[in-house]
Protein backbone atom coordinates (compact mmCIF):
# COMPACT_ATOMS: atom_id res chain seq x y z
CA UNK A 1 0.00 0.00 0.00
CA UNK A 2 3.00 2.04 1.00
CA UNK A 3 4.46 1.28 -2.45
CA UNK A 4 0.98 2.39 -4.37
CA UNK A 5 0.93 6.32 -2.31
CA UNK A 6 4.39 6.95 -3.13
CA UNK A 7 3.51 6.34 -6.95
CA UNK A 8 0.34 8.25 -7.03
CA UNK A 9 2.65 11.04 -5.02
CA UNK A 10 5.34 10.72 -7.90
CA UNK A 11 2.55 11.18 -10.67
CA UNK A 12 0.73 13.68 -9.16
CA UNK A 13 4.39 16.16 -8.78
CA UNK A 14 5.19 15.24 -12.26
CA UNK A 15 1.85 16.26 -13.41
CA UNK A 16 2.23 19.46 -11.79
CA UNK A 17 5.74 20.19 -12.80
CA UNK A 18 4.63 19.91 -16.26
CA UNK A 19 1.93 22.19 -15.86
CA UNK A 20 4.15 24.62 -14.17
CA UNK A 21 6.25 24.14 -17.11
CA UNK A 22 3.76 24.54 -19.63
CA UNK A 23 2.50 28.29 -18.03
CA UNK A 24 5.94 29.42 -17.62
CA UNK A 25 6.72 28.90 -21.13
CA UNK A 26 3.87 30.33 -22.58
CA UNK A 27 5.52 33.36 -21.02
CA UNK A 28 8.30 33.72 -23.92
CA UNK A 29 6.08 32.86 -26.85
CA UNK A 30 5.42 35.43 -29.54
CA UNK A 31 1.84 35.93 -29.98
CA UNK A 32 -0.23 37.24 -32.94
CA UNK A 33 -0.66 41.00 -32.27
CA UNK A 34 -3.78 42.82 -31.78
CA UNK A 35 -5.25 45.79 -30.75
CA UNK A 36 -8.87 45.55 -28.79
CA UNK A 37 -11.29 47.99 -30.66
CA UNK A 38 -14.27 47.62 -28.63
CA UNK A 39 -15.47 44.96 -26.05
CA UNK A 40 -18.67 43.57 -26.04
CA UNK A 41 -20.56 41.18 -23.39
CA UNK A 42 -19.49 37.97 -25.19
CA UNK A 43 -17.14 38.54 -27.84
CA UNK A 44 -14.86 42.16 -28.52
CA UNK A 45 -14.05 43.21 -31.70
CA UNK A 46 -9.78 43.20 -32.90
CA UNK A 47 -7.50 44.92 -35.28
CA UNK A 48 -4.87 42.61 -36.44
CA UNK A 49 -1.22 43.42 -37.74
CA UNK A 50 -0.22 42.45 -41.06
CA UNK A 51 1.41 38.78 -40.64
CA UNK A 52 3.17 36.13 -42.53
CA UNK A 53 2.01 32.96 -41.44
CA UNK A 54 3.44 29.04 -42.60
CA UNK A 55 0.21 26.77 -43.56
CA UNK A 56 -0.96 23.62 -44.53
CA UNK A 57 -4.29 22.81 -46.31
CA UNK A 58 -6.01 19.27 -44.69
CA UNK A 59 -8.49 17.89 -46.55
CA UNK A 60 -10.24 16.64 -43.93
CA UNK A 61 -13.63 17.90 -42.19
CA UNK A 62 -13.20 17.36 -38.46
CA UNK A 63 -10.67 19.50 -36.41
CA UNK A 64 -9.20 16.43 -34.83
CA UNK A 65 -8.41 15.27 -37.65
CA UNK A 66 -7.30 18.12 -39.36
CA UNK A 67 -5.50 19.53 -36.04
CA UNK A 68 -3.67 16.68 -35.68
CA UNK A 69 -2.28 16.06 -39.43
CA UNK A 70 -1.55 19.82 -39.83
CA UNK A 71 0.20 19.99 -36.66
CA UNK A 72 2.32 17.47 -37.40
CA UNK A 73 3.07 19.04 -40.97
CA UNK A 74 3.77 22.07 -39.36
CA UNK A 75 5.43 21.02 -36.37
CA UNK A 76 7.89 19.16 -38.15
CA UNK A 77 8.96 22.48 -40.24
CA UNK A 78 9.46 24.76 -37.69
CA UNK A 79 11.55 21.82 -35.65
CA UNK A 80 14.16 21.68 -38.06
CA UNK A 81 11.97 19.99 -40.95
CA UNK A 82 13.50 22.75 -43.35
CA UNK A 83 16.77 22.69 -45.72
CA UNK A 84 18.49 24.33 -43.37
CA UNK A 85 17.87 21.89 -40.54
CA UNK A 86 16.96 25.23 -38.48
CA UNK A 87 14.49 25.54 -35.94
CA UNK A 88 12.15 28.48 -35.67
CA UNK A 89 10.85 29.46 -32.84
CA UNK A 90 6.39 28.38 -31.56
CA UNK A 91 4.19 31.13 -31.52
CA UNK A 92 0.55 31.34 -30.47
CA UNK A 93 -2.46 30.83 -31.58
CA UNK A 94 -2.38 27.76 -34.30
CA UNK A 95 -4.77 29.27 -36.47
CA UNK A 96 -7.48 27.11 -38.26
CA UNK A 97 -9.46 27.97 -40.84
CA UNK A 98 -13.45 26.58 -40.78
CA UNK A 99 -14.29 25.21 -44.05
CA UNK A 100 -14.86 22.25 -46.23
CA UNK A 101 -11.26 21.48 -46.45
CA UNK A 102 -9.07 23.71 -43.10
CA UNK A 103 -6.20 25.05 -43.59
CA UNK A 104 -3.50 25.20 -40.18
CA UNK A 105 -1.27 28.29 -39.95
CA UNK A 106 1.34 28.90 -37.27
CA UNK A 107 2.91 32.30 -37.65
CA UNK A 108 5.96 33.16 -38.19
CA UNK A 109 8.16 34.83 -35.77
CA UNK A 110 9.11 38.95 -36.69
CA UNK A 111 12.21 38.37 -37.54
CA UNK A 112 11.77 36.35 -40.72
CA UNK A 113 10.45 37.25 -44.18
CA UNK A 114 9.79 35.00 -47.08
CA UNK A 115 13.06 35.37 -48.35
CA UNK A 116 14.93 34.58 -44.84
CA UNK A 117 12.78 31.58 -44.24
CA UNK A 118 14.22 28.52 -44.70
CA UNK A 119 12.71 26.47 -47.31
CA UNK A 120 10.25 23.35 -46.13
CA UNK A 121 11.08 19.94 -46.62
CA UNK A 122 7.46 19.02 -47.15
CA UNK A 123 5.95 20.40 -50.58
CA UNK A 124 2.60 20.91 -49.00
CA UNK A 125 3.77 23.85 -46.63
CA UNK A 126 2.93 27.25 -47.75
CA UNK A 127 3.79 30.98 -47.05
CA UNK A 128 0.86 33.08 -46.51
CA UNK A 129 1.28 36.76 -45.89
CA UNK A 130 -2.30 37.90 -43.92
CA UNK A 131 -3.30 41.77 -44.50
CA UNK A 132 -4.30 43.83 -41.54
CA UNK A 133 -7.84 42.90 -40.73
CA UNK A 134 -10.30 43.41 -38.23
CA UNK A 135 -11.92 40.27 -36.61
CA UNK A 136 -13.92 39.51 -34.38
CA UNK A 137 -13.31 36.95 -31.26
CA UNK A 138 -15.04 34.67 -28.80
CA UNK A 139 -13.64 32.80 -26.50
CA UNK A 140 -13.77 29.28 -24.90
CA UNK A 141 -11.86 27.73 -22.74
CA UNK A 142 -11.05 23.85 -22.55
CA UNK A 143 -10.77 21.14 -24.82
CA UNK A 144 -11.93 22.18 -28.24
CA UNK A 145 -13.55 19.78 -30.94
CA UNK A 146 -16.40 20.08 -33.76
CA UNK A 147 -19.69 20.65 -31.70
CA UNK A 148 -17.79 23.20 -29.41
CA UNK A 149 -16.27 25.29 -31.92
CA UNK A 150 -19.46 25.02 -33.90
CA UNK A 151 -21.01 26.01 -30.52
CA UNK A 152 -19.23 29.11 -30.04
CA UNK A 153 -19.80 29.84 -33.73
CA UNK A 154 -23.29 29.93 -33.18
CA UNK A 155 -22.97 32.38 -30.22
CA UNK A 156 -20.93 34.59 -31.97
CA UNK A 157 -23.02 35.10 -35.14
CA UNK A 158 -25.92 35.77 -32.88
CA UNK A 159 -23.70 38.19 -30.61
CA UNK A 160 -23.07 40.00 -34.09
CA UNK A 161 -26.63 39.87 -35.47
CA UNK A 162 -28.09 41.18 -31.94
CA UNK A 163 -25.13 44.23 -32.23
CA UNK A 164 -25.93 44.64 -36.05
CA UNK A 165 -22.39 44.23 -37.29
CA UNK A 166 -21.68 42.68 -40.47
CA UNK A 167 -19.54 39.79 -41.10
CA UNK A 168 -17.91 37.70 -43.70
CA UNK A 169 -17.65 34.07 -43.96
CA UNK A 170 -14.32 33.96 -43.02
CA UNK A 171 -14.20 31.91 -39.73
CA UNK A 172 -11.19 30.72 -37.92
CA UNK A 173 -10.17 28.61 -34.48
CA UNK A 174 -8.03 29.91 -32.94
CA UNK A 175 -5.63 27.39 -30.09
CA UNK A 176 -3.52 28.80 -27.14
CA UNK A 177 -2.12 25.86 -25.30
CA UNK A 178 0.18 23.06 -26.10
CA UNK A 179 -1.47 19.55 -25.68
CA UNK A 180 -0.36 18.44 -22.61
CA UNK A 181 -1.62 21.40 -20.90
CA UNK A 182 -4.44 20.64 -18.74
CA UNK A 183 -5.76 24.00 -16.89
CA UNK A 184 -6.01 27.46 -18.02
CA UNK A 185 -6.85 26.58 -22.11
CA UNK A 186 -8.02 29.42 -24.12
CA UNK A 187 -9.81 28.89 -27.56
CA UNK A 188 -11.07 31.28 -29.62
CA UNK A 189 -13.35 31.62 -32.70
CA UNK A 190 -12.54 34.32 -34.88
CA UNK A 191 -14.45 36.19 -37.99
CA UNK A 192 -13.18 38.55 -40.53
CA UNK A 193 -15.81 42.06 -40.44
Amino acid sequence: MKILYIIIALIIIAFIAVQIFAISSQKDIETYAYTVQKKYDNFEVRRYEASLFTSVKISAKEYKEASSKGFSILAGYIFGGNKDNEKISMTSPVSMTLEDSMTMMFMVPKKYNKETLPVPNESKIEFREEPAKTMAAITFGGWADDEKIEEYKKKLVAALEAEGISYTDRFYFYGYNAPYEMINRKNEVIVEL
